[in-house]
């Protein structure tokens, strides 16, 4: 059962807009996808196929192993936006009365910074098929988005399956008690995409 933080009065507060940039403004360059390129070369294994098969595997290989480091991207993009908007908030709630002890682990119930995170998802804010809880574990593990030539093929596909959700779930975990949660019914903010 969620517990949540009594706000007193009954206002909807008015948080920042949630700016989210676009995978497309970061795309791997040329030479990131010769490194692709080579990567999908190492994955395919000895055989007696023609060289256009082969040629044609290799591609096939390449575009997955690009389709899976853009979807990194765009969750490490979702993840930045979201934190950037966790501090836009807590500017806000410092600056807002009614708002401003509700951040602070000395008085209890206390919201923690993956509070905000949990409000974006109970008020279902569309992110196009990127996971929250994953998109904010990559940026914590990640400061700027790795170019796409840092990566094994095994070391994306572990990246996207275990690494992430990790990270997340030890940044949330790092209050002893689990803290309490935003209405969503009191907030209200905009997301907009900045990246088209």
């Amino acid at each position: 059962m969620r517990a949540y933080i009594q706000i007193p009065g009954s206002k909807t507060h008015e948080l920042p807009p949630l700016l989210v940039h676009s995978a497309a403004e970061h795309a791997p360059e040329d030479d990131g996808m010769a490194s692709v390129m080579l990567e999908a070369e190492d994955m395919l294994a000895e055989s007696d196929a023609d060289q256009e098969i082969r040629e044609r595997r290799k591609f096939d290989l390449a575009l997955q192993l690009t389709e899976q480091y853009r979807g990194l991207l765009s969750h490490w993009l979702w993840g930045d936006s979201v934190l950037e908007w966790i501090r836009q908030c807590e500017i806000t709630f410092e600056c807002e009365e009614t708002l401003r002890k509700l951040l602070h682990p000395d008085v209890w119930p206390h919201a923690s910074r993956a509070s905000f995170v949990t409000l974006l998802m109970d008020k279902h804010v569309p992110t196009r098929g990127v996971a929250l809880e994953k998109a904010v574990g990559l940026r914590l593990t990640f400061r700027q988005p790795p170019p796409i030539d840092c990566f094994s093929n095994q070391f994306l596909f572990y990246l996207n399956s275990t690494v992430a959700d990790t990270a997340y779930q030890t940044w949330s975990h790092l209050i002893p008690q689990t803290p309490a949660l935003f209405p969503p019914e009191r907030f209200h903010f905009d997301v907009l995409d900045i990246g088209n």
